[in-house]
């Protein structure tokens, strides 16, 4: 009989009883017999060690998983759902894998009504460099889960706030154990449960919920928000570590299992899933990767953007939403940001797709209601409310990546590094022909971005004189990357003049294959661990205590709450931008870029959101492609043939999809086959694409009267 297994303490006084009732149990060799007798005493099955009488021994606490707890992903709908409560409180404590826990612990301690804090962590690069650790013996989880718990546990279990995170990633089992393990460390009597993917495969071979049910091949689908909702119904833990489950999803599960809202309460579901797709980024939503120096609409002071608070919801039974972050922290949240966060990587706004709704964001609007808090409306289901396929993720090799790097700076430094280009190019031809089409170059403080007007004339005039060449290459065999860093390390000795600082490397790259799978041949299981003994969740340790972190000094802190109170504002006091003259796209817009495997995603948000009709006029697909084409050249200096070639790939092969979001008059703006194969095998210095939004402000545009 095989069961999940964790640590408890207990005296050993108990034991010689507790061992004469199991030896009754495996003498009668009856499994029924076993489980009765467990829930006959009403607590679950304990293998006891034997020791020296008033010894403390190690118990291992075993629950039990049924087969019926495992459950495919078609919607069912809820049986009799009570409402727990009239509103929650859902914190982001992490908006991406590189995220700072001691922010969330700041959060914790700001915000002591947060009912959840969920730690989004998982993306497809992080997904993909999980899976080729686990394939390399490392840990199929997120190995910085345990920094993160350390951080927040004691804290999170004192105030009764739920932790939620993917970080389990490719194996949530693995992750469960190591959190059980820091909780032990730390004294805690922690419950954690976890909701995973499981294969048809390993179904069909027998239930074992002691086994690791690593999906087969990595494979990964986007769950929805029914397993987290099945753990806090099943087992209320502390802590629930999940597989992929979409980004949404995580914040919407506590809301549906606290407002006792069904699976066929679309209004409700598509208000709690903008909650959620505002909060997944963190401080996207309160003035993080907002600031922006020069840009009098965006500018704020480094000691505002130092002090920024991640963001928080507050959500009621009947689908209304607040976002809001702590009082009289730094950042900012406003129309401005929120608008942003709203149309980041979401593709057609009138059909945003969920596991658990599809989404028309195209009427949602912002009401700020103070320098900390805004009220958000207008979210609705598309024509199509729920989709009957689920995307699912399938890792696939595709190639070496090989790249080097060097320096070189003062007097012509740009033509230098041109013929470093020729050289290392020239050398790779002659020992792998055919394969220059496979090597991406660009130069670090010159081109690399490609965030400069597309006007020619201009970029030939560019000048610099600190610069460093960057060569990447993606190839299909590892002995053709390892050979491209040996010659581009000859540039030392047989390269132009002045060069230095050389770099190189080689690796390994996974790309993730989109699939879309039927509802029903997805499946899911919950499962639990728990420790147990005398310990208390009571925070004793100062350094928990960070009362002293979180004050500024009162001049700074008016300061920042002058600062923060002048951009709840703004757009109110704007004016439209001038016409009939060439300005920067800047003085009309801000934008924000995102990338959704092979595509980039970005918005244009009006200063003066009447400007919107106008922007309409000249943001086409033409003008579009016109501005992008430079970020799909392979050299430094295309010739003609490249060029042309260049921009006969475009046509037949980048797509344009503009949409228009009437509620804050703003554009979305979507282009296909933009990101040279995606982020997991990209050969871009920028493989997001996420400066692009700077590319398209910085071009000069005329506005019609």
């Amino acid at each position: 009989m095989q069961n999940d297994i964790q640590d408890s303490t207990l005296k050993n006084e108990n034991v010689p009883l507790m061992n004469d009732l199991l030896y009754l149990c495996f003498a009668l060799n009856s499994d029924s017999f076993f489980r009765d007798f467990q829930r006959a005493l009403g607590f679950y099955f304990f293998i006891f060690l034997v020791a020296e009488p008033g010894v403390e021994v190690e118990v291992e606490v075993m629950e039990p998983q049924d087969e019926e707890e495992i459950h495919n992903c078609l919607i069912k709908l809820r049986n009799n759902p009570q409402r727990r409560s009239d509103k929650v409180y859902i914190g982001c404590g992490a908006g991406f894998g590189g995220d700072r826990p001691l922010a969330a612990l700041k959060l914790l301690q700001r915000v002591p009504e947060l009912n959840y804090l969920v730690l989004e962590c998982l993306a497809e690069r992080t997904l993909a460099d999980r899976y080729q650790i686990m394939m390399s013996g490392g840990d199929g989880y997120d190995s910085q889960i345990s920094n993160w718990m350390h951080m927040l546990l004691p804290l999170a279990l004192e105030r009764g706030t739920c932790i939620i995170t993917n970080m389990g990633a490719m194996d949530p089992l693995g992750a469960q154990q190591k959190v059980l393990e820091i909780a032990n460390s730390l004294g805690l009597n922690v419950s954690i449960a976890v909701a995973l993917e499981v294969s048809v495969t390993n179904i069909g071979s027998g239930f074992s919920p002691a086994k690791s049910y690593i999906m087969e091949g990595g494979i990964s689908t986007y769950l929805g928000a029914a397993p987290i909702v099945r753990c806090l119904e099943k087992y209320q833990p502390n802590v629930i570590i999940t597989s992929r489950i979409a980004d949404a999803a995580l914040f919407l599960a506590p809301m549906v299992y606290e407002l006792g809202w069904n699976w066929d309460e679309l209004e409700h579901l598509t208000q709690g899933s903008l909650a959620g797709h505002l909060l997944e980024c963190g401080c996207q939503l309160t003035g993080g990767y907002f600031m922006h120096p020069g840009d009098k609409y965006r500018d704020m002071s480094f000691l505002q953007l130092l002090d920024l608070s991640l963001p928080y919801a507050e959500i009621c039974f009947d689908g209304q939403v607040w976002v809001a972050k702590a009082e009289g922290s730094g950042g900012v949240l406003n129309f401005n940001t929120c608008a942003e966060q709203l149309l980041y990587e979401v593709g057609d706004p009138g059909a945003y797709v969920t596991p658990d709704v599809v989404i028309d964001f195209q009427d949602v609007s912002f009401l700020p209601l103070s320098s900390s808090r805004v009220l958000c409306l207008g979210a609705k289901p598309s024509t199509v409310s729920v989709p009957d396929k689920l995307l699912q993720l399938v890792p696939q090799d595709c190639g070496w990546k090989g790249w080097g790097e060097i320096s070189y700076g003062g007097y012509e430094c740009v033509k230098r590094a041109k013929a470093a280009e020729y050289l290392v190019r020239s050398w790779m031809e002659e020992i792998f022909p055919g394969l220059n089409h496979r090597i991406l170059s660009y130069v670090i403080g010159f081109d690399s971005l490609k965030a400069t007007s597309s006007n020619e004339n201009e970029w030939s005039q560019m000048t610099s004189e600190d610069i460093r060449l960057r060569m990447d290459g993606l190839f299909e065999q590892k002995e053709q990357a390892i050979h491209f860093t040996r010659e581009f390390t000859a540039l030392y000795t047989n390269g132009p003049a002045g060069g230095g600082g050389i770099s190189t490397g080689y690796k390994k790259e996974t790309l993730l294959e989109k699939h879309l799978v039927k509802r029903e041949d997805v499946f899911w299981r919950t499962g639990i661990k728990r420790n147990t003994g005398s310990r208390s969740n009571k925070v004793v340790d100062p350094e928990h205590n960070l009362g002293h972190i979180l004050t500024l000094p009162p001049k700074l802190q008016a300061e920042t709450d002058k600062s923060s109170s002048e951009f709840v504002s703004l757009g109110n006091g704007c004016s439209p931008a001038p016409s009939g003259q060439k300005i920067p796209l800047y003085n009309v817009a801000h934008s924000r870029a995102g990338d959704k495997g092979n595509d980039i995603n970005f918005s244009l948000i009006p200063h003066f959101p009447p400007d919107y009709e106008r922007l309409k006029l000249i943001i086409t697909s033409q003008w579009v492609k016109s501005v992008v084409s430079r970020l799909l050249d392979l050299s430094l200096s295309p010739d003609l043939d490249a060029s042309n070639q260049r921009d006969k790939w475009v046509n037949e092969n980048v797509k344009v999809e503009i949409y228009e979001v009437k509620g804050i008059q703003s554009l979305n703006i979507v282009v296909r086959n933009l990101l040279d194969g995606g982020v997991n095998c990209s050969r871009r210095i920028d493989r997001h694409g996420k400066t692009i939004s700077d590319l398209i402000l910085c071009q000069q545009v005329v506005l019609p009267p």
